[in-house]
């Protein structure tokens, strides 16, 4: 096998998950059971931990905190909340993992909305005796605006209701109406004591009901296989090499992490804006030249004519050009201190690209538990709407539904230089 299908093969085992829910709802816990039942956690972490609660000779995880292997700063530990984004590794024989661990509170929704930008698939944990709540449905709507392609909503605690059927499927067909009345589909239900351990990695024996799989088992078998290289092809333009050395003096590479779609030696590509065409001459990568290269490897491409293109613009087949217009809709998450009003301007950071853009209407502002469209005249922190910016040159990109990539982009604070938003195209 070559060192490229080796790196494949590593890429597909591997899945990106991100928990969400509530303060208080068990995210840490959950995570450090996992950490545990999949010998993730290391032996000194778990010494740190039964030292700071006076039981360093105790080797049961039944008798330690297992939220304290996840929350690093001193300021969670001592609060018993998740502030910051904590990512955490495990593996099973099956598959390898990297889970984010997002804050719950509402006003640390933005570092969430981070958290969950690149992930596969996210746990939405729900404290059994509340059930489904403000934040709940909030972190929801993100998700599923962010496009993750697995939701799996873990109704956790269910030891304090004495494993109640009834409490889970209540929460279960409330989450279900949710999520189909903003188009998810792909839903999991799963009831669990995360501190006990039951239906997260093994069964227990207090909900014998319950006939799907377990958290881990469900995890294994989630399908991490994206149709990314199947997309029209996209390579935003981050560096153009020029060594200009004596062996090298006319050499021009461009270089940049495939968006998405494939792209071979020989194909014709067309710079964007500029229109220039020409065709692909080196393929070339840290691990040598290749044939064929597909998203989302990085790469640098050299062409057999000489044409227009820099940072920020973007090579791509022709008939398969990017939408080109100086007027954008988008599903904005606020996540800025000031309010975002119409008439102010901002700076679009859209993958290799940044363009100015004043703020032409505020469409509407979504109300997350009804998810009615509601008049607005600002977005305050943590709201999210539908916004149209004029934009002072034309931005190249596609519908987030169809390319998560190119259809994304972040605001910025012109004056702060501070991110304060997080767009995706319509």
């Amino acid at each position: 096998m070559t060192k490229l299908n080796i790196k494949v093969a590593e890429e597909i085992e591997l899945l990106r998950l991100v928990t969400v829910g509530s303060v208080d709802d068990g995210k840490s816990t959950l995570i450090g059971r996992l950490l545990v039942d999949t010998k993730g956690a290391f032996e000194d972490q778990l010494l740190a931990v039964r030292k700071q609660k006076g039981v360093e000779h105790v080797a049961s995880a039944a008798e330690i905190d297992l939220a304290m292997l996840t929350d690093g700063l001193s300021a969670e530990r001592e609060q018993g909340i998740t502030i910051d984004v904590a990512y955490r590794y495990f593996a099973t024989p099956k598959r390898k993992f990297i889970m984010a661990d997002c804050p719950g509170h509402e006003q640390y929704t933005r570092n969430m909305v981070t958290g969950a930008s690149t992930a596969n698939a996210a746990i939405i944990l729900i404290d059994a005796r509340n059930g489904v709540m403000q934040q709940t449905r909030r972190h929801t709507h993100i998700l599923g605006l962010l496009g993750i392609p697995h939701l799996i909503v873990a109704v956790n605690k269910m030891d304090l209701v004495d494993h109640d059927r009834a409490v889970f499927e209540q929460i279960r067909d409330e989450m279900n109406d949710y999520c189909a009345r903003q188009g998810v589909k792909n839903l999991i239900c799963i009831p669990m004591s995360a501190l006990d351990g039951d239906m997260v990695a093994v069964r227990g024996d207090n909900m014998g009901w319950y006939e799907g799989q377990t958290l881990l088992e469900t995890l294994e078998g989630l399908s991490v296989l994206d149709d990314v290289d199947k997309k029209p092809f996209r390579l935003p333009v981050q560096l153009v090499n020029r060594p200009q050395t004596a062996d090298l003096p006319d050499y021009r590479g461009f270089m940049g992490t495939i968006a998405s779609g494939t792209v071979k030696v020989g194909d014709e590509v067309v710079a964007i804006p500029s229109g220039n065409r020409s065709t692909v001459k080196e393929i070339v990568t840290f691990d040598g030249n290749l044939n064929e290269a597909f998203a989302p490897q990085s790469i640098t491409l050299t062409l057999n004519d000489e044409i227009d293109l820099s940072r920020g613009d973007m090579l791509v087949h022709p008939g398969h050009e990017t939408a080109d217009s100086k007027e954008l809709t988008a599903n904005v998450c606020w996540i800025g201190d000031e309010p975002l009003s119409v008439r102010k301007k901002y700076l679009l950071k859209h993958t290799t690209n940044s363009v100015r853009a004043m703020v032409a209407s505020i469409d509407f502002r979504r109300d997350i538990h009804t998810l009615n469209k509601d008049e607005a005249d600002e977005l305050a922190m943590n709201e999210i709407g539908q916004i149209t910016f004029k934009l002072m040159k034309p931005l190249h990109c596609d519908s987030y539904a169809e390319n998560r990539t190119t259809g994304s982009f972040i605001v910025i604070d012109t004056f702060t230089n501070n991110t304060v938003g997080a767009g995706m195209v319509v």
